[in-house]
């Protein structure tokens, strides 16, 4: 891209405030046409917000939006998409119990465009007549990315679209991505995955607090981007390594966790471990490996076919997330907003897990109920500016939220699935300090993530699925990408690491 290309998109001076929440103070962008552009900041910062200004969802408060030239405000979505301004917003636009066609007629997209892009991103067998809750959620990220390019945008805006995503998919939004800028659009690319916005983006504009602070060429500017984002001693801090779990705890005559010749359909095929107390295992797999059955299975919302499950020595009959939650196994979920009641109050959110423990009928116990929330908040130094509603919360806070309301109540084995998806740096390794600390108290963490560097980053050990069986079993010391990356494709042969129980 030269540096002389026209200037498509400028937005100067916006302001966006929701009640007493000031989300936006002074945003300013500049788009050149045919750039990716990356939109960076820390979660709260006013990404999402600002997209949303950009694209008619939120009137702005102050400032303005410059379109080649004319000073431009839309009132909805579909008022910027004729004008050529398309979002993938974080979570996906798409009806649940309607079909994937009935949703793309109901956004009036051409279905033979949608069915051109979808098969530019190699899901072109996904079936249109299926619901889109009956789609698993990657996949509904690339069909509302088909459906964005199947309406020809000039400017395309991703939010976080790959946080959602394992790298075989990831690396298709990548190549659609280079694809439209090769044809002479531009991108507006939000990220929290540095390597992501490196290996992508021309320039990034950064946020913080609501108030753009810098404009930077991407290439070696990793350490610059982060300093700008979180502040510079912040960034300090959040770059330190984490310790481990402390070696003192006691031995167990059981381990916390163990799965026996564990089988569920074709996803899952005799599938055992062991987890030991005090320990993190990671689990590392590319898209559909049967990593999210696994989890549904040890958290009861599905039943697996044959094997046991297994609780300190117990084994565990799973007909329900209930008999799970009792047997101390509790889940935070991928999509935050499955486990979250949006309208609802930080207290109530986080209060949630414990009213079983704080008498069964009858008035609660408002003190003790009280007492427990505010410690878990106060751990996980969740942002109370809207805590009324937890649904205006940055997605980063909102994660914290599922994880503190199985602070506030008891459990021993944490499961956490792909728990930083879609949060930034700062966030990450405050949750990573946390399962450090959960662990150093003696309670086991089963942690899948997408994002493989997380592996050695809070992993004691790891173990790999390829096609619904462990193919790799490692260190966490020993858990580089690219030997990840080869017991995911099946290429590696299984090196056996004992738990410590």
């Amino acid at each position: 891209m030269s540096a002389q290309a026209k200037l498509l998109l400028r937005v100067t001076g916006v302001a966006k405030r929701f009640g007493s929440v000031i989300a936006l103070r002074a945003a300013e962008l500049e788009l050149r046409a045919g750039e990716i552009h990356a939109l960076m900041g820390a979660n709260g910062a006013g990404k999402s917000t600002l997209v949303k200004v950009i694209t008619g969802e939120f009137p702005a408060d102050a400032g303005e939006v410059t379109l080649a030239g004319n000073v431009t405000v839309f009132r909805s979505p579909a008022e910027a998409r004729r004008a050529g301004i398309v979002s993938v917003y974080q979570d996906p636009a798409l009806v649940p119990d309607l079909t994937i066609a009935q949703n793309m007629r109901l956004a009036r997209v051409p279905l033979d465009a949608v069915r051109a892009t979808m098969r530019e991103l190699g899901i072109e067998r996904l079936d249109l007549s299926r619901r889109a809750r009956e789609i698993d959620y990657p996949h509904l990220r690339l069909i509302d990315l088909s459906r964005a390019l199947a309406s020809k945008p000039r400017i395309l805006i991703l939010d976080e679209i790959t946080a959602a995503l394992p790298a075989d998919l990831s690396e298709r939004v990548f190549a659609a991505v280079r694809e439209w800028r090769r044809r002479g659009h531009s991108v507006i690319f939000i990220s929290h995955r540095m390597a992501e916005v490196a290996a992508l983006a021309d320039r990034a504009t950064i946020l913080r607090d609501g108030v753009t602070v810098g404009v930077t060429a991407t290439r070696d500017a990793e350490d610059k981007i982060v300093n700008m984002m979180l502040g510079a001693e912040v960034a300090k801090a959040a770059a330190a390594p984490q310790p481990r779990a402390s070696a003192g705890i006691a031995p167990q005559a059981a381990p916390a966790l163990e799965l026996r010749g564990l089988t569920y359909g074709h996803a899952l095929s005799g599938v055992s471990f062991r987890l030991g107390a005090g320990e993190i295992l990671g689990i590392a797999a590319l898209e559909g490996q049967g990593q999210q059955e696994l989890f549904d299975c040890i958290a009861g919302v599905r039943r697996a076919n044959s094997g046991e499950i297994l609780a300190n020595g117990r084994a565990l009959e799973l007909r329900h997330p209930a008999d799970a939650i009792r047997a101390g196994l509790v889940l935070v979920p991928a999509n935050r907003l499955h486990a979250l009641l949006p309208q609802r109050s930080i207290r109530e959110n986080v209060a949630l897990s414990s009213l079983g423990t704080l008498g069964a009928w009858g008035p609660i116990a408002m003190r003790a109920e009280r007492k427990r929330v505010e410690s878990a908040v106060e751990r996980l130094q969740i942002d109370k500016r809207a805590s009324s509603e937890v649904r205006r919360l940055s997605g980063g806070n909102q994660q914290k939220v599922v994880i503190a309301r199985w602070l506030a109540a008891e459990f021993r084995t944490l499961l956490c699935f792909d728990p930083t998806r879609g949060i930034d740096i700062g966030t990450k390794r405050q949750i990573y300090a946390l399962l450090r600390e959960v662990a150093g108290q003696g309670a086991a963490v089963l942690l899948f993530t997408s994002e493989l560097p997380e592996i050695r980053l809070a992993c004691d050990r790891a173990i790999v699925l390829f096609a619904g069986r462990i193919s790799g079993e490692m260190p966490a010391s020993e858990a580089d990408e690219a030997r990840l990356l080869r017991a995911a494709h099946g290429l590696a042969a299984p090196v056996r690491a004992e738990a410590p129980v």
